[in-house]
């Protein structure tokens, strides 16, 4: 990176694949790159499933749950958006395995009671692919407890795995607060158990246990700290929790595929994956070797994702504008996409059996394609996944399979309205491109909202 383009902020402004090749290039950010769009379209098999082709719509949440955690009418509304536009393998967004977990009142949560709704959502995405004449997508439910961001009445309700002076300090932990104790991680493991056995019943494909973003399964992977815990100290012990109940999962559900959205550098001061004395830095050594436990294991797949939203959302959502109250970062964009694609790229050379999840192409606009057909060719990620641009455009799998062009008009444009909207309680979506349904909240109308 030269010294004249460090530190500087930018929006998207290309025309052409040129220029913004060239731009890549000046901030030491190259991207990977295919003329030929064909690596995206082919088949890729996970134990017994068939993927149509690479195109995957990442666990977006959208905060539009019943109070009870089944999902509600626009929870149908996105997923039969997702399976109607496309795209080969959805990613459903995180649903807590118990109520003190949730995020929020209006996050998923799968239970005994919430059951048949859940059978009701796979069945019905299932139906809408059909109906637009997919071939059956394959669907994940990504599980999870959040951890010091729980909040399941509206308030904050942290559970620690750690103490943290940075996430305590934002968060208003108070520095005598307990942390969660191995006894209740043991039950809590047995609930991540039985809430895969529920989405087994609701008709999933696979489950994703959830281990990123500071919720608690990857926090726990940052617990240097924890005493003589069974889960902290060593990474066999930090990892525990995320092995332990992998391997339970994988013995009761053996045609089950397992997956993980896994943060493998978080970005902050003694984090997962970070160098010692810089936050900035990766370090592979634990993640590349977290990896390799997570295939023995009996994982199919990880999702790689990076940095902790409530702290540094541009680690892991390059952005043109930050969500409302947020910090404009001393990077390029760019930057930060191409951090992203060499994260996945350091994992899948390391481990080629596993399939790993590419991220960060979203800021790409209609340029994705092309970067992303370069990261499935070069081997630097298995599939491809597509968080804000599916929320604002579900039909592009759709459109790339059927060979149009991208339309520009459809594209997310990185304001990160989404994730101001999911920070106000929700529900979460496109403001920009799903305009009659999802509005901003009168305190934040001031918001830019106008497409970059």
């Amino acid at each position: 990176m030269s010294s004249a383009s460090a530190g500087r902020h930018g929006r998207f402004a290309f025309r052409d694949a040129l220029s913004l090749r060239r731009t890549a290039d000046e901030f030491g950010a190259a991207l990977p790159w295919s003329d030929s769009l064909e690596p995206l379209f082919q088949p890729l098999r996970l134990g017994d499933k068939l993927l149509a082709h690479r195109l995957v719509a990442h666990p977006m949440e959208g905060a539009d749950a019943e109070a009870d955690g089944e999902p509600g009418p626009l929870t149908f509304r996105r997923y039969e958006r997702f399976a109607a536009g496309g795209f080969a393998l959805i990613w459903f967004e995180a649903a807590a395995v118990v109520p003190e977990g949730r995020s929020n009142p209006h996050q998923l949560q799968i239970t005994a009671a919430t059951l048949t709704a859940f059978q009701r959502l796979t069945a019905a995405t299932r139906r809408a692919a059909a109906r637009a004449g997919h071939p059956e997508p394959v669907l994940i439910l990504q599980l999870t407890h959040s951890g010091r961001f729980s909040k399941p009445r509206g308030a904050p309700a942290p559970i620690i795995a750690r103490h943290d002076s940075v996430l305590d300090e934002l968060r208003g932990v108070p520095s005598d607060r307990p942390v969660i104790s191995d006894e209740s991680l043991d039950r809590l493991r047995d609930a991540f158990i039985a809430a895969a056995g529920l989405a087994v019943r609701a008709g999933f494909d696979g489950v994703d246990i959830k281990a990123c973003h500071g919720y608690l399964i990857g926090e726990l992977l940052a617990a240097h700290d924890r005493g003589d815990s069974r889960y902290g100290g060593p990474l066999e012990n930090r990892a525990r929790f995320l092995i332990e109940t992998a391997a339970a999962v994988r013995s009761l559900h053996p045609g089950l595929l397992l997956a993980s959205r896994l943060g493998v550098f978080d970005a902050l001061p003694g984090g997962f994956g970070v160098a010692n004395g810089s936050s900035e830095r990766f370090d592979p050594a634990e993640p590349l070797e977290l990896a390799a436990r997570l295939k023995a294991a009996g994982l199919a797949l990880v999702n790689v994702t990076a940095g902790i939203p409530a702290w540094r959302a541009h680690f892991g959502r390059p952005f043109d504008r930050p969500a409302e109250g947020g910090a404009i970062p001393a990077e390029h964009p760019l930057q930060g996409v191409a951090r992203l694609i060499g994260l996945a790229a350091a994992l899948q050379t390391a481990q080629p059996g596993l399939a790993v999840v590419g991220t960060g192409f979203s800021w790409l606009r209609g340029f994705f394609p092309f970067a992303a057909a370069g990261a499935v060719a070069g081997g630097s990620a298995a599939l491809i996944g597509l968080g804000r641009l599916a929320f604002a455009y579900p039909e592009a799998a759709a459109d790339l399979l059927a060979g149009r062009p991208l339309n520009a008009k459809r594209v997310c444009t990185a304001c990160s309205i989404c994730s101001t909207l999911l920070r106000a309680g929700g529900p979460a979506g496109c403001a920009v491109r799903d305009a009659d349904v999802y509005r901003l909240p009168r305190e934040f109308k001031k918001h830019d909202r106008s497409p970059s």
